[in-house]
């Protein structure tokens, strides 16, 4: 085979595209570690990382097709600067579609992980707000206005000391 043929040009195409997108890919979020260099890179993702750091907004749901997943995800958007101010990373974690946390892939163990730890069926949708201590601070089976998420985490005492700190 030579270096001109259609496959070892793929094969570098490929190789080349992985790399670049390994290498734009956005910062990791606290606590990630990266996967293998043999795949395509994803990353771990451990809650008990984000304890002190983080609050976590955990979002349940089959697929990206599943009319609550898509109804939350609508009342999340244009939300991004809300998210950053309070700390909150958002976890999707989805059954048939890939799982992201902060818009970074992470891998299906993490997912498998989380569901476990959560008690929450594939075939379920769930919202958890989990705070920076760890704990559970609020559950929903159904959607939730982003509006309500603030209000609670701007109720709590760690985030009124952050306001008042900022």
């Amino acid at each position: 085979m030579s270096l001109t043929s259609p496959e070892v040009n793929n094969s570098v195409l490929i190789a080349l595209a992985i790399a670049a997108s390994i290498a734009l890919s956005p910062v990791s979020i606290a606590g990630t570690v990266q996967g293998s260099t043999h795949t395509i890179k994803m990353s771990s993702f451990n809650l008990s990382s984000q304890k002190w750091q983080n609050r976590v907004l955990l979002l349940f749901a089959p697929s990206v097709d599943n009319h609550n997943y898509q109804q939350q995800m609508q009342l999340f958007n244009q939300q991004q600067n809300d998210f950053k101010d309070r700390d909150l990373v958002l976890v999707q974690v989805l059954a048939t579609d890939k799982s992201y946390a902060n818009g970074q892939l992470i891998d299906e163990s993490s997912a498998a992980n989380l569901r476990n730890r959560f008690g929450v069926n594939k075939e379920k949708f769930r919202v958890i707000l989990i705070g920076k201590d760890g704990g559970v601070k609020r559950q929903e089976t159904t959607p939730v206005q982003a509006i309500a998420i603030f209000e609670q985490i701007d109720a709590m005492p760690m985030r009124q000391q952050e306001m008042q700190e900022r």
